[in-house]
């Protein structure tokens, strides 16, 4: 399959346009478009080290490269954040959330989503698929929870994604990246947070586009290694 045929499908199922004004999205470098494409291997980065596959592959990667790699490399980023379908639905399946809207209304970042279930059996749910998951706010096991928020990758690094949880009457909020700043604020507040990963709260969403791109009757991996590792 040629490139050109596999950049079209993907801006066709995950436009572009849709992505944040300064987010470095699509081509990582100049490539021949007519170059013919067996393999489409996933990754949440790409590591120079990595940078050493054959040029009939093409890499997919969520982040940004911080090089130009010599391997054919497409970037989607916020656009596949945003997307209905996408990443944050994703994570919503990975926790068996039903969405019901968009967590910032104005540039979808982020789902609210229902539940019926008590801080308990969401403890478990969250404890099966996320290894290093911490607490800001604890709740009481039988606390019955209705109104959650979740933005995959780094939506607790932002001060006013905590803030707009309390105005929303969230029962808690679910992301990565939280910071010293963010946890006295959602302290204070009396938000929840539940911080699971920058990384791990992405990784659904690679698995999602793979599927995606099954359509494509082509080769595809998905290639998950996280930077930081446990210290044993």
């Amino acid at each position: 399959m040629k490139l050109k045929e596999i950049i079209d499908f993907l801006d066709e199922k995950i436009p572009e346009d849709l992505a944040l004004d300064f987010d470095n999205i699509g081509f990582m470098g100049e490539y021949d478009l007519n170059s013919d494409i067996d393999s489409i291997k996933i990754l949440m980065d790409l590591w120079r080290a990595d940078d050493n596959f054959n040029t009939s592959t093409l890499i997919i990667t969520h982040h940004p490269t911080l090089f130009k790699p010599k391997t054919p490399t497409y970037t989607i980023h916020s656009n596949w954040d945003i997307i209905d379908g996408g990443s944050n639905e994703a994570l919503a399946e990975c926790l068996n959330l039903e969405v019901v809207d968009y967590f910032d209304k104005k540039t979808h970042i982020g789902r609210v989503c229902k539940t019926d279930y008590n801080f308990k059996q969401l403890k478990e749910v969250i404890l099966d698929n996320f290894k290093y998951a911490g607490i800001v706010n604890n709740l009481d096991d039988e606390k019955c929870l209705s109104k959650i928020g979740i933005i995959s990758g780094f939506g607790l690094n932002n001060p006013d994604y905590i803030k707009l949880a309390k105005d929303e009457k969230l029962d808690m909020l679910i992301s990565g990246d939280i910071t010293q700043e963010t946890a006295i604020i959602a302290k204070e507040l009396g938000i929840t947070l539940i911080n699971v990963g920058h990384h791990e709260s992405e990784v659904p969403g690679l698995y999602k586009l793979a599927k995606l791109l099954t359509e494509l009757n082509i080769n595809i991996e998905v290639i998950d290694k996280n930077p930081i590792e446990k210290l044993k």
